[in-house]
């Protein structure tokens, strides 16, 4: 089974991106996610695009989405229309943003896969619920589709992991629950049709709750007899 892993990293540098970047390639990532929204100078992306072959995204989170970006949403918005022009192959665009058409066509013009995202970070939607937010993001031209939730309770990874058997025969999905009790879905989500699973590169380094680390993500799925 070819499951794939995007290992999520937030550097404050571009030189400490290089080298998270390397150390994901390292542990043969599929994706790397790279979370600007704590990087203290955006004049070098083009550096860090180019510092791998492996697919690169761009995600700039403000606080409102649990990030770290602390400048209004104009500049935040040009910072990932920076990262589309400097070769980011993906960018992440949270679904609040889909009311600008203006940024999302010149975000394709640019090139990038747009990854359209919906986070709760309070609890798991309901099956329709999650259901009209899909219909949403493919709507609006999403490549991928990513709809992540929280896990109130450990049958919360039963809903996701329903929901993205269902929805990926329709669009690329990411979809799993955030907090500890949503690791089973983080792990599993691959296995029900998500494009990829999301960790962090080490302890220490999590971009949200319930991340594990990519070694302990392989480590499960080669228990498991899922890879080699």
């Amino acid at each position: 089974m070819n499951i794939k892993i995007c290992v999520s990293i937030s550097p404050e540098t571009v030189s400490e991106a290089m080298r998270l970047v390397e150390k994901a390639e390292n542990h043969k990532a599929d994706f790397v996610e790279v979370r600007l929204d704590r990087l203290r100078n955006h004049n070098e992306l083009p550096d860090i695009a180019d510092c791998s072959q492996v697919p690169m995204i761009a995600a700039n989170r403000s606080i409102k989405h649990q990030g770290k970006f602390l400048g209004s949403e104009t500049e935040r918005r040009q910072i990932l229309l920076n990262a589309a022009e400097s070769g980011f192959k993906y960018v992440d665009v949270e679904i609040p943003a889909l009311e600008s058409d203006d940024f999302i066509n010149k975000l394709r013009k640019m090139g990038a896969n747009l990854i359209l995202s919906f986070h709760d970070f309070t609890k798991t939607p309901s099956l329709p619920r999650m259901g009209k937010i899909l219909e949403r993001e493919i709507a609006s031209g999403a490549d991928i589709c990513k709809i992540v939730t929280t896990a109130g309770s450990i049958k919360d990874n039963l809903t996701v992991l329903n929901f993205v058997s269902r929805a990926c025969k329709r669009a690329k999905m990411v979809c799993f629950a955030m907090g500890e009790l949503g690791k089973p879905s983080r792990i599993l989500s691959p296995l029900f049709g998500a494009l990829f699973a999301i960790a962090s590169l080490e302890r220490g380094g999590e971009t949200a709750q319930g991340q594990l680390t990519v070694q302990e993500m392989r480590d499960i799925y080669q228990t498991l007899g899922l890879v080699e």
